[in-house]
């Protein structure tokens, strides 16, 4: 037997550690006929090995957040450990967390970890969920569109796949999770999250920054900095190193230019302060001419 390639299967106590992974399952095409990526969020419980799916059309950090939220309220409650493998949405480098993913898992009092690289197999868990779902739910099946594939999965997830004789534990995942929920963190120890949005951009010379697809003002003095704009629960604070120097409130539409009238004053008073610059001469015209006075006898001559 190879042992570079040999696994050890380790089971997980109650409550200890759920397994995600995300998935692309493929292109398919939206209602004008545009081809779009679909997506299926898998997570499921170590222990018990129920499982959570829901399928997406975005990869992005806000939606990873929210399949999250919807996976605990299935298991209705947290997990004290969950392993990832090294995706971007959760890692950005080595022992370094997603700034943005972080605040999530930290709200939520869960461990991040994830596997090696190149060791998949460390979540072994998931990634045969994964395979589940793509020969058994998805196989050979039709879809109206998105709502109707997660309804379509859900109804799968309570009358197939959590209520199946487990191949490993011999006995049904929902069975099983009844013994593993009470382990669980209970979501009524837990505030409502809100996600906290951070990146960072460069004072433009007419004092805005840009946010979202909107603009807000900065303190002219900070025109052409780098500064950090964090958002969270409807308001924008505007960060300079550990000052934070404006804040607005966060528009619910696109396309606005909100600002400050301290800010525009501010940047109105310095263009009055400023020296007009002379430029180079580019040419010099004297306009002292005077017409010249002729006597009265000069025309007599000419007309004689």
């Amino acid at each position: 037997m190879r042992t570079s390639v040999a696994t050890v299967r380790f089971e997980t106590p109650p409550g200890k550690q759920a397994q995600c992974d995300w998935e692309h399952i493929g292109k398919f095409p939206d209602s004008t006929g545009k081809l779009v990526d679909v997506y299926v969020f898998v997570i499921v419980l170590g222990y018990s090995r129920q499982q959570y799916i829901h399928f997406t059309t975005s990869m992005a950090i806000p939606t990873l957040v929210e399949c999250h939220q919807k996976a605990f309220e299935y298991f209705q409650g947290i997990p004290q450990t969950i392993l990832y493998d090294n995706m971007s949405q959760v890692r950005t480098g080595p022992e370094r967390l997603n700034a943005q993913f972080g605040d999530f898992a930290c709200h939520y009092g869960f461990e991040v970890k994830t596997h090696r690289p190149y060791r998949p197999r460390t979540k072994g868990k998931v990634e045969r969920m994964v395979d589940y779902v793509k020969n058994n739910f998805l196989n050979g099946k039709d879809f109206s569109g998105l709502a109707d594939l997660n309804s379509q999965a859900m109804q799968w997830l309570n009358t197939v796949a959590n209520v199946r004789i487990h191949a490993t534990t011999l006995a049904k995942p929902h069975d099983l999770w009844l013994q593993e929920k009470d382990q669980l963190v209970p979501l009524s120890l837990v505030r409502p999250y809100v996600p906290v949005v951070r990146v960072d951009r460069k004072v433009a010379s007419d004092t805005f920054v840009s946010f979202e697809n909107n603009r807000y003002s900065v303190p002219p003095s900070h025109i052409g900095k780098t500064i950090e704009i964090i958002a969270q629960g409807g308001i924008i604070k505007i960060r300079l190193g550990d000052a934070i120097i404006t804040e607005h409130e966060q528009s619910s539409s696109t396309g606005q230019s909100i600002m400050k009238p301290e800010h525009i004053e501010e940047l109105w008073k310095s263009t009055l302060d400023r020296v007009p610059l002379k430029g180079p001469p580019r040419c010099n015209v004297n306009m002292t001419d005077s017409v010249k006075q002729c006597s009265l006898s000069s025309y007599n001559e000419v007309g004689s």
